[in-house]
């Protein structure tokens, strides 16, 4: 009797979690590899720490465009944020012309954060 009421009482638990694992989207692979040279790029920056993005910022565009070119996962609304996609390339290669041409570290760090910027509001159109 016990093991039967502990295997219902399992069993409704489990049901009750279904919905709510159901409903998270899938990561957007090129995506999380964006934010991850983001991340390694632009908080060191923050502390004026330009080395990372100076080595990275090839990466980072490459990435960029890996991230346009892809396929949202289903349950995002890829048309939401394919215009700032595209935004968000452009920025990528300003950053790595201002890093090829050897700019000032303020010209740099000011790109980098609009290009930062960008990708919030990318996250943001697709997290609603």
């Amino acid at each position: 009797m016990k093991n039967i009421l502990s295997l219902t009482l399992f069993s409704a638990l489990m049901l009750m979690a279904l919905p709510a694992v159901s409903q998270q989207k899938a990561k957007w692979k090129e995506m999380e590899e964006f934010h991850e040279v983001m991340s390694k790029t632009f908080h060191p920056a923050e502390e004026g720490k330009l080395e990372p993005i100076k080595a990275g910022s090839g990466e980072m565009v490459n990435k960029a465009v890996a991230w346009k070119n892809s396929t949202a996962p289903a349950g995002y609304d890829q048309a939401a944020v394919q215009k700032n996609l595209g935004k968000l390339v452009k920025g990528a290669k300003k950053v790595d012309n201002l890093v090829r041409k050897s700019a000032s570290d303020a010209d740099i760090k000011e790109q980098l954060t609009e290009l930062h910027n960008i990708f919030h509001e990318i996250v943001e159109k697709w997290e609603h």
